[in-house]
């Protein structure tokens, strides 16, 4: 093993070229992906004839199927078809399609944690459905969707790395071309390492914003957890 060839100056600017690829690809695709799967929860949990079922039928066959299929499928595939695009442009679209899916659970699962006398009182104080549900229902159950929204966005993070498949010049394709280069093996251990504690640091902050968001929102909740942690270490 060389760690000091393996850090050099150029390995790590090419490592770090290739992890604003990955953090670019990742923003864009959680933006995209946390607003189309807001939309698709809602409509599944709106009930609305034809509709709700037809997004559930797309949302549950698009979270059973491996992403990386997806990949395979929005850059060599659909050029077939006329829709030709990037690298960079497929794999936002893969991930925002299968993420957005896996947020419409989310989002349906936290509007269905809120009772449902929540919202007959609503209406029978005279809030329309729509109104309800934005003033209402939204804001609370936002709230229990913080935690496992977050989680997707790491999970969305790390699977960038998928991407290498189709060449995406990301964290993980450049690394591959370090130590592939004239460092060879001896490159490999120190440039996985690095890449993997990138990965480490920026998933670690989302997780503590996670926690400080959670705590924020619904400091009850968060107490509770933090009693509950403590009587099991207790015990």
């Amino acid at each position: 093993m060389d760690f000091a060839g393996a850090y050099s100056s150029g390995n790590l600017a090419y490592l770090l070229k290739g992890f604003a690829v990955t953090l670019e690809v990742a923003f864009v695709a959680i933006v995209l992906s946390f607003l189309i799967g807001c939309i698709l929860g809602i409509l599944r949990y709106a009930k609305i004839p034809i509709l709700s079922p037809i997004v559930a039928l797309v949302v549950e066959i698009t979270r059973n199927l491996p992403l990386i299929l997806i990949i395979f499928f929005t850059y060599f595939a659909l050029p077939e078809v006329g829709m030709k695009m990037s690298v960079t442009a497929a794999a936002i679209s893969a991930l925002t399609v299968f993420e957005s899916s896996m947020i419409a659970e989310i989002v349906r699962g936290g509007l269905n944690a809120i009772p449902k006398g929540q919202i007959e009182a609503a209406r029978s104080s005279g809030l329309k459905y729509i109104q309800t549900l934005w003033y209402i229902i939204l804001p609370q159950a936002l709230k229990k969707m913080i935690p496992p929204l977050v989680s997707q966005f790491i999970s969305l993070l790390k699977d960038t790395s998928l991407a290498i498949i189709i060449a995406l010049p990301e964290l993980l394709h450049n690394a591959k071309g370090i130590y592939n280069g004239e460092g060879g093996s001896k490159y490999i251990i120190p440039i996985l390492l690095m890449a993997a504690f990138m990965y480490f640091v920026v998933n670690y902050l989302l997780s503590i914003l996670a926690r400080r968001l959670e705590k924020r929102l619904d400091p009850d909740r968060s107490a509770a957890k933090q009693l509950v942690n403590t009587t099991e270490n207790l015990l």
